[in-house]
């Protein structure tokens, strides 16, 4: 029986016929074998009428050629049979090369469909689908999904997976949406699939649409795996529904084929966290413990959720014991929770027992972090003295333990701190030779170091080398050089950090404008320190007791006194202290200028600042 085929079927335009081919067909120019289908494409005495032939010649091609064509197409009698088969290979055949060639192939592909005839195989979908996706060409790609329904047929496992994870990548969720519609429950892939795009939602935080790919799959009856629910339970705690993954857990516990399938451990480690971020930490110790007689085999992630879960409520006995019974059977290997239980040690005053944990680390052989390393440092700092804090770094670092850039920087400032300007050099040339040179904090510190110790020209050159690093100075470091330079009495040295600051785009904050207007007030400058005031003020900034002690002498001193009247109010409403020196001031101002009512409220309001001639 002859098929009809479109007049659009060649692969590319015909070539102007010579006087002496006039009779002959043309044949596609690739170097495939002339298969039965191709010489149907132009022989079939189904073939499209003499105007849509007509149309697929060039200009060139003449009157008679076209009718000598069509006279040899109505003799046509009996057509080739198809070869469904040999098509298919010959679709594979071209988009296996790259360029061209795939081209050529794609287009076969979509104009094969148009035969009643064909049916593709399941190599040519997965040859065509890795094409498209190659390409991007997503319109090509939603009309591939269609025929996964028209023929009941579906790519291997591997092309449907990298076709959902790349749906996902490039945000084509309807595209993924109508693929996952095609899927029905005898489909042995379908798990698969579903598996594949509820992990991909969960890994870009989209919870809401691993909630809806789930609903999906349960209203076309495909039966879920523990993948499945351990996907879904993650996506209910992330959203916060925690009573509704204990429903789920529930759910998977009575389905003994599924529990089965493979080891579970995933699943119970969310609902411990789940249950954990609930502040039902017991429940979840409950359940492990009945776990083991379930047959359910331990996982480091069930320690991790579960001294993630005593940690976060404070409960220290319970989550130590957790913690050495992982380290006892090597299942303690999240940095994540090293850190915890070195938090929860420091945070209840227990630091011996932080540089115990490092020790854990390094028999686990769990790299120590700078972030934990750090977290020592500075807890001991803060809870037992900044001496404690040089100690234990130096115990650590003989321990082997590799200090970082947040470590360096901490040292730097216990240093400065104590007085021990030339360790705190020695750290920082340590720190530059380690590759960490673009800490701003560090250059930070430094150049506050230099300040006090009045060597400005040690600080400028740091400035200096930190730009030409790459490093941007930040609102601290400006702050620390206009005021280095106020005290000094260097102006102009002030008002070019100012403007670099403004021209780098920092924004200026209560400090730097604190800085600018005590520089200024120190060499009499009323008039500029009023003007960077009231810049502060209409840009929304506060007072504080340095910014109102400052203005409060130079009202006085101005003989302003209704400013000074108007900042002492603000002072009042903003709750600003004031100290007994510029409570004086502005007392005897207020008095000189005879305002007797202002001076009574200025007692009234600020008694805690009355101090005795």
């Amino acid at each position: 029986m002859a098929i009809s085929t479109p007049s659009d079927w060649s692969l590319t335009s015909p070539t102007t016929f010579s006087s002496h081919h006039k009779h002959q067909l043309y044949h596609p120019p690739f170097h495939l074998p002339c298969s039965n289908f191709h010489r149907q494409i132009v022989s079939s005495s189904a073939s499209p009428s003499p105007e849509t032939l007509q149309d697929s010649l060039t200009p060139a091609t003449s009157s008679a050629t076209f009718s000598s064509l069509m006279f040899q197409q109505q003799q046509q009698q009996q057509p080739p049979e198809f070869d469904n088969h040999e098509m298919n290979q010959q679709i594979c055949q071209l988009i296996s090369k790259d360029g061209e060639s795939e081209e050529l192939g794609l287009q076969l592909y979509h104009k094969a469909k148009l035969s009643a005839g064909f049916r593709p195989e399941k190599s040519t979908l997965n040859q065509v689908l890795k094409s498209l996706l190659k390409a991007q060409k997503w319109g090509s790609v939603s009309q591939i999904v269609g025929d996964f329904r028209k023929y009941s047929l579906f790519p291997d496992g591997s092309v449907c997976a990298n076709m959902i994870s790349s749906c996902i990548r490039a945000r084509k969720f309807r595209i993924l949406d109508t693929f996952l519609d095609a899927f029905q429950p005898e489909n042995e892939l379908s798990v698969m699939a579903f598996d594949v795009a509820m992990r991909g939602y969960n890994s870009l935080h989209m919870y809401t649409s691993t909630v809806k790919v789930y609903e999906k799959m349960r209203s076309a009856k495909i039966a879920s795996d523990t993948g499945i629910y351990c996907h879904i339970m993650e996506a209910y705690m992330k959203i916060g529904d925690n009573e509704r993954v204990l429903e789920l857990f529930r759910e998977f516990e009575s389905m003994a084929s599924v529990s089965k399938a493979c080891n579970p451990a995933k699943i119970y480690a969310v609902l411990y966290e789940s249950l954990g971020r609930s502040g039902r930490a017991f429940e979840a110790l409950e359940i492990f413990r009945e776990m083991g007689e379930k047959g359910v085999q331990e996982d480091p992630s069930i320690y991790a959720s579960l001294v993630s879960s005593f940690a976060s409520i404070g409960e220290v006995g319970v989550a130590e014991e957790l913690f050495n019974e992982a380290v006892e059977k090597k299942m303690m290997r999240d940095p994540a929770i090293f850190l915890k239980m070195v938090l929860l040690y420091i945070e209840n005053g227990l630091l011996g027992k932080s540089v115990g944990v490092v020790r854990a680390m390094k028999e686990a052989k769990v790299g120590v972090s700078d972030c934990i390393f750090c977290a020592i440092v500075n807890g001991h700092s803060k809870r037992v003295g900044l001496q404690a804090a040089i100690s234990v770094y130096n115990e650590l670092v003989l321990e082997g333990c590799e200090p970082g850039q947040v470590t360096y920087a901490s040292m730097i400032n216990v240093y400065i701190r104590i007085g021990l300007y030339a360790k705190a050099e020695e750290v920082f040339r340590v720190m530059e030779q380690k590759g960490f040179d673009k800490c701003v904090v560090a250059y930070s510190s430094m150049i506050a170091m230099y300040g006090k110790r009045g060597k400005l020209k040690e600080a400028m050159r740091l400035l200096a080398k930190m730009k030409e690093r790459g490093c941007k100075p930040n609102v601290w470091i400006y702050n620390a050089l206009m005021d280095m330079h106020g005290r000094a009495g260097n102006l102009r040295q002030v008002e070019k950090m100012w403007n670099e600051m403004k021209r780098r785009r920092v924004a200026p904050d209560r400090v730097s404008y604190t800085s600018i207007i005590s520089a200024y007030c120190k060499a009499r400058e009323f008039e500029t320190c009023v003007r960077y005031y009231n810049e502060y003020r209409v840009n929304g900034g506060g007072l504080d007791r340095a910014m109102a002690g400052t203005m409060v002498g130079i009202f006085s001193k101005m003989d302003r006194i209704d400013d000074l009247v108007k900042l002492l109010q603000d002072m009042k409403s903003e709750g600003t202290g004031l100290d007994g020196r510029l409570y004086w001031s502005a007392f005897n101002a207020l008095r000189d200028a005879g305002l007797a009512v202002q001076a009574k409220w200025l007692q009234d309001s600020f008694q805690h600042a009355q101090l005795k001639a």
